[in-house]
């Protein structure tokens, strides 16, 4: 059995941490899951871990030759950042819509580029998110918008599974199994 099991290095541990903490609470708080909680609640968590911690994450990354982390946690951070200094300024739904769905093409982008299965796991379920959360803008639709929250809920989970199973020394890839019965891998 193959458990893929990988250290990572202390800068892409701290950088899916960060992802991974800052898309649940933005998650959770489009989702209604918990009273009085709204994704409102998330902005200082988003300016301060998901925009501030992960930029700079992502700028050691770059620092250590690791391009792909590098480009994902500052362009994320990015996001973030901007996300939690435009909260609360007046801006129509087409807007908001807009700034959604530019940051999805740009997560969508990290998911293609390959990389570890965890990784890409997170940046998929987050393209989706934003995706959902950009049509549920642009539609004025709160449904859209809820759906959009479980994503980012999920891919936070994934985010952060991947930064605990490199510190616990879990598995972080599923096993092969052969094509069928009877089928035998040659090496």
């Amino acid at each position: 059995m193959d458990n893929d099991v990988s250290a990572g290095s202390t800068t892409t541990i701290v950088g899916r941490l960060a992802l991974g903490v800052t898309l649940l609470a933005f998650g959770l708080g489009y989702t209604d899951l918990i009273d009085g909680v709204t994704a409102a609640d998330a902005v200082s968590l988003a300016h301060y871990v998901g925009g501030v911690a992960l930029f700079v994450a992502g700028l050691l990354a770059l620092r250590d030759r690791d391009t792909a982390n590098g480009t994902a946690f500052t362009g994320i951070g990015a996001l973030w950042f901007t996300w939690a200094v435009s909260a609360g300024s007046p801006v129509s739904d087409n807007a908001a819509g807009l700034f959604l769905l530019l940051f999805a093409l740009v997560v969508l982008s990290l998911a293609l580029a390959g990389g570890d299965t965890l990784g890409q796991g997170a940046y998929g379920l987050f393209f989706v998110s934003l995706l959902l959360l950009a049509v549920g803008r642009f539609a004025d639709s709160g449904g859209l918008g809820k759906a959009g929250g479980w994503f980012a809920v999920a891919a936070g989970a994934v985010a952060w599974y991947a930064a605990t199973a490199a510190l616990a020394h879990w598995p972080t890839a599923l096993p092969r199994r052969a094509a069928g019965r009877g089928v035998t891998a040659t090496g």
